[in-house]
């Protein structure tokens, strides 16, 4: 939760920022600034989900530290990024587990999974009625409707959580700020309005392509003086190789469901090499980001959001390699072993998803939406 000391210093440096405005054309952080006067709750949390922390800002501040205002906007929003995170997640009990101690929950929760796998597991553990040398069943070893029993149930529940979290900070954002008259029908109308409108394009052309992450030329911040592309192309394969992945299961589901195309596929099918790929991307980002994190500027980081990234990171790794072995030795007699070892951990990223740094992809859209949106509105206005 945000403690009455952060909001006061969030408050602060947004001040003195709206005062001095040098940094007002490096990303939308500052042009949402420059719209208030005074700053809530929920405006800090609004500002903090838009903040990509660059960190170009630091190093332009004439106030950042030793100075004694102490003005450090890339760590102040991460703080406040953090624990907006908390605030609106659904339900609130399964946060407090995964709030501070998301790795050792995650993991928790990837032990229990294992556990269950193993009670459900079909056969005895390596006989030849079950799995030998030669067989890529993963169904002989679990069976199909325990698969879709434990997953559709996983998703069910992240899927209302993310839902209910996400209306929860749209509808802040939206209820606190709004520019001009509400239009006939309101709140609602006005939110498909802006759902709908061109503005929305333009923050989905942001987020995909992580415009902001690299504001003053094609290189990101690591230090004062350090500028390098691997922090954007490291995000980017994370997060298409997540994409990959979660397409590579859903054309397996469909060639289950609807065309009767009973798993293992051959390696060069659709859902192989879509899953391949994206493992591997998925290996190669969330280990290339947690080396990164390692040299950069410790100014720029701020230790919950810190450790935040690196639990997810570290677990997106782990779902990735566990997947790949899977891949490569699935007509071994390791193939029971790492499918339950490999399901567990899918298991347990996808019940934490809600409740760690994945939120902050679909929170900082809502925010570039509401950015374009707004910026849209100001300019038709001035327009009339």
């Amino acid at each position: 939760m945000l403690s009455d000391d952060l909001l006061g210093h969030g408050q602060h440096v947004m001040t003195v920022c709206n005062s001095c405005r040098y940094c007002e054309a490096y990303c939308p952080v500052f042009p949402a600034m420059e719209r208030r006067l005074t700053f809530s709750k929920v405006d800090l949390a609004y500002l903090a989900n838009l903040c990509h922390n660059c960190g170009e800002c630091l190093y332009a501040c004439q106030y950042a530290p030793p100075h004694e205002f102490g003005i450090n906007v890339p760590r102040t929003l991460a703080q406040i990024r953090a624990r907006s995170y908390e605030d609106y997640c659904w339900p609130r009990f399964l946060a407090v587990g995964f709030a501070r101690h998301w790795l050792w929950t995650t993991m928790t929760a990837a032990l229990g999974f294992i556990g269950v796998l193993f009670a459900a597991r079909q056969g005895v553990w390596w006989s030849e009625r079950s799995v030998g040398a030669g067989s890529a069943d993963f169904y002989q070893v679990i069976p199909h409707h325990v698969m879709v029993t434990l997953f559709g149930a996983v998703s069910i529940l992240v899927t209302i959580a993310l839902v209910v979290s996400c209306r929860r900070f749209w509808r802040d954002m939206n209820v606190q700020d709004r520019t001009g008259p509400p239009p006939k029908g309101g709140s609602h109308t006005r939110n498909i309005h802006m759902l709908l409108s061109p503005a929305m394009l333009a923050a989905f052309r942001d987020a995909l392509t992580l415009k902001h992450l690299h504001v003053s030329g094609v290189d990101c911040v690591d230090a004062e003086e350090a500028r390098r592309p691997w922090r954007r192309w490291l995000h980017h394969l994370t997060f298409y190789g997540f994409g990959l992945c979660f397409a590579s299961t859903s054309v397996a589901a469909l060639y289950h469901v609807v065309f009767g195309w009973r798993a293992p596929y051959g390696y060069t099918s659709v859902p192989v090499i879509l899953g391949t790929i994206g493992g591997i991307a998925l290996l190669i980002g969330p280990g290339g980001l947690l080396v990164l994190d390692r040299t950069r500027d410790d100014a720029l980081n701020e230790p919950t959001r810190t450790g935040l990234d690196t639990s997810f990171a570290s677990v997106l790794a782990i779902t990735s390699a566990t997947g790949l072995l899977l891949l490569f030795l699935r007509e071994s007699t390791w193939m029971p072993l790492l499918l339950i070892v490999h399901l567990a951990f899918v298991l347990a990223l996808f019940l934490a998803l809600p409740y760690g740094k994945f939120v902050h992809g679909i929170y900082r859209t809502a925010a570039l939406i509401k950015f374009s949106h707004d910026a849209a509105s100001e300019h038709d206005r001035s327009l009339a």
